[in-house]
């Protein structure tokens, strides 16, 4: 074994993988095992740490390294454990001097485990081209944006990805036409912040205006797909898109958080429960098959009941069929941690509650599939997904194809032909 990578939380941690093997390899490393830890949650962190402690018990001789937001938000925990050789910034990850330094600590039996530096200071974003990706997956990920400015009360990532910044348009595009000539049929754009991207650029360019130029520049890329959005800050150039070109996928995921006005306010978000219910009536009527997904937290500080069923009723007001529950959890050193608690008992509960509104959403549309014709790009040998991110159950496929199916049925979690 040279280098593996256990990725933890979101899809851009699951791009920075294949960055994290490139450089760590790259820099001689062996019989190393990099942990790319996620900070969005208590269990997310805790789930980590597990994983170190099983990982050092299965393989003994392997250098554990942790990287990623909570290596970033938590280095001196995670440098106290003995499983844990070495604690590499979430910055550092991307850049191989890191793991050149990394190589020379274990060479020379050096002590000290934390190479963190200060996330803030980062002001500029170098793209990478991952020559990881199979030719041919079907689906590949492009990180164009980093970091966050806002300051949401629950939220620590800010603190484990610094301040936003953008890769320039230019590079972007270049990575994805070079995607593209190697076979991969569908692109999506991820960030941390993505609907942020563009600000800290020349002429302060907006996502929409890069979607355009991916799409015009690129014209042999048959699917684009953007991932987590703040729809209050989609662009009149992104909804042209959506609304113009077929190459956009019908699907947006969507950072709503509440339903509540008082608990958005208290979240210190930036839009109101009506800006969500506009958005998606926006959005619909531009391109009526668009499907929308959401991250809804549960048991937010002071959410009363009341206030919990109006994020309840959000999903049926914007017609959500993906929902992305998230029980709260009091991040150390946010505003939140330090407001009035939910109980516990009543958290699990609502986040029970709104994940069977989340199913039974689901149910809803993949029953309305049924009949109708659908591109389906083949993921595996057993799956694919239609334009609006439905799972469809396939078989004797090639993977990486489109092909066109009619949708016979479903089994509650996916279609089937």
């Amino acid at each position: 074994m040279a280098v593996e990578v256990v990725t933890f939380g979101c899809r851009l941690n699951a791009f920075e993988a294949e960055v994290i093997r490139n450089e760590a390899e790259g820099a001689g490393l062996s019989d190393t095992i990099v942990i790319n830890s996620c900070a969005v949650t208590n269990e997310a962190v805790a789930q980590a740490r597990q994983s170190i402690r099983k990982l050092k018990r299965e393989r003994p001789g392997a250098r554990i390294v942790v990287t990623g937001c909570a290596a970033q938000t938590q280095s001196e925990m995670f440098a106290g454990m003995a499983e844990v050789d070495r604690v590499v910034g979430n910055d550092d990850k991307m850049r191989s001097q890191a793991w050149r330094e990394a190589r020379d600590a274990f060479d020379l039996g050096a002590s000290e485990k934390i190479a963190v530096s200060d996330i803030m200071a980062v002001k500029e974003m170098a793209p990478h081209l991952i020559d990881g990706f199979a030719a041919g997956l079907p689906r590949v990920f492009v990180q164009v944006q980093n970091g966050c400015d806002h300051r949401c009360t629950f939220c620590i990532i800010p603190f484990g990805r610094g301040n936003s910044r953008s890769v320039p348009m230019g590079a972007v595009v270049e990575q994805v036409r070079a995607l593209v000539e190697r076979g991969h049929a569908e692109v999506v754009l991820t960030g941390v912040d993505l609907t942020s991207y563009g600000a800290d650029l020349p002429g302060a360019p907006k996502l929409g205006m890069l979607t355009k130029q991916i799409l015009r520049h690129v014209p042999e890329l048959k699917r684009l797909r953007i991932s987590s959005i703040d729809s209050i800050e989609a662009d009149h150039d992104l909804l042209d898109a959506v609304a113009d070109d077929a190459r956009l996928m019908p699907h947006l995921h969507l950072s709503l958080q509440s339903g509540d006005d008082m608990i958005l306010k208290r979240m210190k978000r930036r839009h109101s429960r009506q800006d969500a219910i506009a958005f998606c009536d926006q959005a619909r009527r531009l391109r009526p098959d668009i499907v929308f997904g959401a991250d809804i937290i549960a048991g937010f500080p002071t959410e009363t009941e009341e206030m919990f069923s109006r994020s309840l009723d959000l999903v049926e007001e914007c017609g959500l069929t993906f929902l992305h529950v998230f029980p709260y959890s009091p991040r150390p050193g946010t505003p939140a941690a330090r407001m009035p608690q939910v109980a516990g008992p009543a958290i699990k509960e609502r986040a029970k509650r709104l994940r069977a509104a989340g199913e039974a959403a689901l149910r809803q549309r993949l029953q309305a599939e049924i009949g109708a014709t659908r591109d389906v790009l083949i993921e595996s040998g057993n799956q694919g997904r239609t334009e609006h991110y439905l799972p469809v159950a396939v078989a004797g496929r090639r993977p990486g194809d489109i092909v066109v199916l009619t949708i016979g049925g479903h089994d509650g979690e996916r279609l089937r032909l």
